[in-house]
């Protein structure tokens, strides 16, 4: 059937349906104001009482202070479930405590680190690098697996102090035989007589990283004869295509 309109034209059901479309798809635009406070309601948590969102355009300015760069990371997540949300600008603050020093956090985030995953397995596989400027932390050094750099960027997000993070860590690659020698060195190392006591506790550890067959020893030692010795123990290892000893004495500079 065909309609009229009030001009006097015949129009077909489809031409009449056309000029209606721009009508319809412009009463569905999402307004800035709509999209504020999709993003409000995302972030009605108490942690983000401090946080302000501004939207223009379809672009979220996030401005205020969190307690935690966690929450800072968290804020961002949650806007961009705000439907419509073209881009996330996030300019929040972490606040920072009084009396915390880079020196005091390296401290904290150190002592915190040598035990995270302990219990897992992997933690004498994992050697982490740790850097503190002005309240960003710089991760780095080598990990077991995903779910270690995962725990250990975790750990220093939800550490009060910390104002960024520069991830820097890196996964060692899947390897079965990376994985053998791993245990071959663990062995031989700590099933030696002078040498177990460093498997005792995760914060006197010999660290063992091992990439595509290359084996790295790092962490603190009581003397140099047992530096040589876990040199040594791991050149023993078969399979083995390097061993670089970066093992420390205790009491002495590190070497560069």
């Amino acid at each position: 059937m065909r309609l009229t309109s009030r001009l006097g034209f015949i129009l077909s059901p489809v031409l009449s349906l056309m000029l209606a479309a721009p009508t319809a798809i412009h009463a569905q635009a999402p307004s800035d104001a709509q999209i504020r406070a999709d993003v409000q309601k995302e972030l009605s948590n108490k942690r983000f009482s401090d946080v302000q969102v501004t939207v223009n355009d379809g672009v979220v300015k996030l401005n205020g202070q969190v307690q935690r760069f966690s929450d800072k990371e968290d804020a961002e997540r949650k806007a961009h479930h705000a439907k419509n949300a073209t881009a996330i600008n996030n300019r929040i603050e972490v606040a920072v405590p009084e009396g915390i020093s880079d020196a005091a956090l390296h401290d904290k985030l150190g002592k915190a680190l040598v035990y995270d995953r302990v219990g897992y397995g992997t933690t004498v596989y994992n050697n982490i690098t740790l850097g503190v400027d002005h309240g960003v932390v710089t991760l780095g050094g080598t990990v077991y697996g995903p779910m270690d750099k995962d725990s250990a960027i975790s750990l220093v997000a939800n550490t009060p102090g910390v104002r960024d993070i520069v991830d820097n860590l890196e996964v060692a690659p899947v390897s079965p035989m990376d994985d053998r020698i791993r245990i071959a060195e663990a062995r031989a190392i700590y099933g030696y007589p002078s040498l177990n006591r460093y498997a005792l506790d995760p914060a006197k550890t010999i660290r063992i990283t091992v990439v595509n067959g290359h084996v790295t020893l790092n962490g603190v030692v009581d003397s140099k004869a047992d530096r040589d010795t876990a040199g040594i123990r791991a050149n023993g290892v078969p399979g083995v295509f390097s061993v670089e000893n970066h093992l420390q004495i205790a009491g002495q500079q590190p070497e560069h």
